[in-house]
């Protein structure tokens, strides 16, 4: 912001001085001296006069500009805008048309404030991002608080953390309970409630009082690092349109330098008025400036990525932006991308015994760790199970001998025990359950669907996008989440060389079409697929770091519905690029047409910094939006 104040105050004072050269000019009898001379030189007191004020501003507004293309041409790199701004400014200056090569000079000054403004509010709201590294890390060593960088911190060490501090390194929650603030790693307003034994990631803020957090990951592991190297690392990998766009300028500028010095020497050598030609070609210099292309178009891509990551949605520079926009094709996997990787009991036959069904299988269950034992202890109300001696049988289920035998298992247990029980055909799993020799009901354990994945397929399909699961699980469950969320198709029973396989056929089919596939997944053996598709986006970032690794795009919050909105976002972005091309190459043409064939007469050099310098700075402008 300093840099922008500066650059205000020469300007400002550049203006001052032009505008009162330029009001005493024409309200002095200097203006019909100078149309009428044609030879004074720098004897000549009205000479002075005419010159010293325009001179003095083109010095406080443009010495930069003159030292950067003095050092362009030392370097051997001088080519660019500001080698052709001082070309063109100073042919105006030997010309004596200096109240034109002051104002130009102004001009583009403007245009350059009013470009590193819009580039810096869009770093800035990157930047924003980089807040969420903690500088110090509290230690508990030895019985006493030590202060530590995150990165001297060990796995093991116990860190402290008060309110209002962000904790330094992954880790597992040891003493102290409350709620954390997440927002600024999942875009997630509410605050995130925890206690003992809960995950703390880095960044979080404690909200409430002193805790303790035993470090589970070193700090170049933790999310906080992983989110920032992301960020950082996002800018340097472009989209085609960018390297298009650079390669474009690398040959243009040349192009039309030697353009404009054909129209300075060929047309007079033929048709005389040297003076009136070389103007044309000094304004053909200046409208040939590239940076409305040089800096809309990146800027675009700067502001999608930075409008995404302001909601949980980090992608990896302007050439995943890029493709995104062009993906038709979706797959998922289905656990814990589709579903909730967390099995619930989803149904109890029959209905109108489920308290009894729940209260006997949780006795059974009691003394498990098992995901689905713990699935139907929350499910179940509060029992006694003292009394009761729990024996695992391998492959059939638990039998649980007190007062009561109580078997919970598969169908062949209950065979074997001699129960007859009435098979239930459902997807998930199906646990039967029986007391005292006599059948109960069955309880079915799932993997449910996330609440929104039948509201984001819908909204992918009202895009035109196909979509399609892929998953190891039986046919049976992985129909019933197909039909549940409303997928085009599905594939059951793959192993992660299946995926892989299919991507590659589905790729090698497609491999004519302009448009792309994305898969979805958030485990280690999804890493192949995304790596494999046009763009892989890897589901929640505390997920697998190779699936983060591999991955085009990093959804934080582990949130569906962010999917259809970066789709949206990265078609709204390229459409802006789109714009900003075609706005620039449009205006520069008719103009560079006009100026060569002398049709705008004594308007062309400001016409031609409108079209150089306005067109940047409309560009910019529309380029912004893509941050909102």
């Amino acid at each position: 912001m300093r840099r922008e104040r500066k650059a205000l105050i020469r300007i400002l004072s550049a203006f001052v001085i032009f505008l009162a050269a330029a009001v005493s000019f024409h309200l002095t009898p200097l203006k019909s001296v100078a149309e009428a001379a044609k030879g004074w030189h720098v004897a000549d007191p009205l000479f002075y006069l005419y010159a010293v004020p325009f001179l003095v501003a083109y010095a406080i507004v443009g010495y930069d500009v003159v030292y950067k293309a003095a050092r362009g041409v030392v370097r051997g790199r001088f080519l660019d805008e500001n080698f052709l701004m001082v070309v063109a400014t100073f042919g105006a200056i030997a010309l004596l048309d200096l109240p034109e090569a002051c104002g130009v000079m102004l001009f583009y000054q403007v245009g350059e404030l009013f470009q590193r403004y819009a580039v810096g509010k869009s770093r800035r709201s990157i930047a924003a991002l980089m807040d969420i590294r903690p500088e110090t890390a509290r230690v508990l060593r030895e019985g006493e608080e030590v202060i530590l960088a995150p990165e001297e911190v060990a796995v093991g060490d116990v860190l402290i953390l008060r309110a209002g501090e962000r904790v330094p390194l992954d880790g597992v929650v040891t003493e102290g309970q409350g709620s954390f603030d997440v927002s600024s790693l999942t875009g997630e307003s509410l605050p995130f409630a925890f206690e003992v034994g809960d995950e703390a990631l880095s960044g979080a803020i404690n909200l409430e009082g002193e805790i303790k957090i035993r470090a589970t990951k070193a700090y170049a592991d933790s999310t906080v690092a992983k989110i920032l190297d992301l960020v950082e690392n996002a800018a340097t990998r472009k989209a085609k349109a960018e390297n298009y766009i650079t390669k474009f300028a690398r040959y243009y500028t040349p192009i039309v330098v030697g353009a404009a010095l054909l129209l300075a020497v060929i047309p007079p050598i033929f048709l005389g008025e040297w003076k009136d030609w070389i103007n044309r070609a000094l304004t053909f210099l200046v409208v040939s400036c590239p940076c409305a292309l040089v800096i809309s178009v990146p800027l675009s891509f700067f502001g999608g990525i930075g409008g995404a990551s302001k909601r949980g949605v980090l992608i990896k520079g302007g050439g995943a932006l890029e493709r995104l926009a062009k993906v038709d094709t979706f797959l998922f996997d289905k656990t814990g991308t589709i579903t909730k990787g967390s099995f619930e009991v989803s149904e109890v036959y029959p209905a109108e015994r489920r308290e009894e069904i729940l209260a006997a299988a949780a006795i059974a269950e009691s003394a498990s760790n098992h995901p689905i034992a713990r699935s139907v202890m929350a499910y179940a109300p509060a029992t006694d199970h003292s009394g009761y001696e729990i024996r695992e049988i391998a492959g059939r289920g638990v039998i649980a001998v007190g007062e009561e035998e109580i078997l919970v298992g598969n169908g062949k247990l209950l065979e074997e025990r001699l129960v007859e029980y009435s098979p239930l055909e459902k997807a998930g799993t199906v646990l039967y359950v029986a007391r005292g020799g006599k059948y109960l009901g069955a309880i079915v354990v799932s993997d449910l669907p996330k609440e929104n994945a039948a509201e984001v397929i819908g909204s992918l399909h009202s895009e035109g996008c196909r979509t399609v699961m892929l998953t190891g699980d039986a046919e049976s469950v992985a129909r019933a989440v197909a039909e549940r969320v409303g997928v085009d198709e599905y594939h059951a029973g793959l192993l992660p060389q299946d995926k892989v396989a299919y991507m590659e056929a589905l790729l090698a089919a497609r491999k004519e079409e302009k448009k792309g596939v994305c898969f979805v997944g958030d485990g280690i053996n999804d890493a192949p697929v995304l790596a494999l598709a046009d763009v892989g986006i890897s589901m929640g970032g505390i997920g697998s770091d190779a699936a983060i690794e591999a991955s085009d795009i990093v959804l934080l919050h582990d949130d569906l519905s962010a999917i259809p909105t970066a789709k949206r976002n990265a078609r709204r972005t390229m459409r802006i690029v789109r714009e900003n091309i075609g706005l620039a190459l449009g205006v520069k043409v008719a103009v560079l047409a006009l100026t060569a064939f002398g049709v705008l007469g004594a308007l062309s050099m400001w016409l031609a910094v409108f079209a150089d310098v306005g067109v940047a700075m409309l560009a910019i402008l529309n380029a912004m939006r893509c941050l909102k």
